[in-house]
């Protein structure tokens, strides 16, 4: 995970421990990221419309919060990341459904066709 990611998991890490010590026994730990501040799972509605709430604000364009494990796909493959390991993860149970799902982003085409035009000239 980019550092960003890793400081941001420790930070919400010490928020679930102020909300776990708060609760007491009535918290329920089942080991998730985001939770309620007793311990349950969010609403995945709820979790969306804070997600769109965020993005309105922010001024940037209005996308799915699942769109973003597309562009997390689709930008590593863009960076020439093997697709072995995007394929690792995103959760695949085979490096077939990920170039299925993102070979259009991967450019195999047109760097085939380089390739081929360099060999030939």
């Amino acid at each position: 995970m980019p550092e960003i990611v890793v400081a941001a998991m420790k930070r919400q890490k010490a928020l679930q421990a102020q909300d776990k010590l708060a609760a007491g026994p009535n918290y329920k730990d089942f080991g998730l990221v985001s939770q309620t501040k007793r311990g349950l799972p969010i609403n995945p509605y709820y979790f969306e419309t804070r997600w769109l709430d965020m993005l309105k604000k922010s001024g940037l364009p209005k996308i799915r919060f699942h769109d973003l494990r597309h562009t997390h796909a689709s930008l590593l493959l863009k960076q020439n990341v093997h697709p072995k390991i995007v394929s690792e993860r995103l959760g695949h149970s085979s490096v077939g459904i990920t170039l299925d799902r993102y070979s259009h982003t991967y450019g195999i085409d047109y760097e085939a066709a380089r390739r081929f035009d360099k060999l030939l000239f």
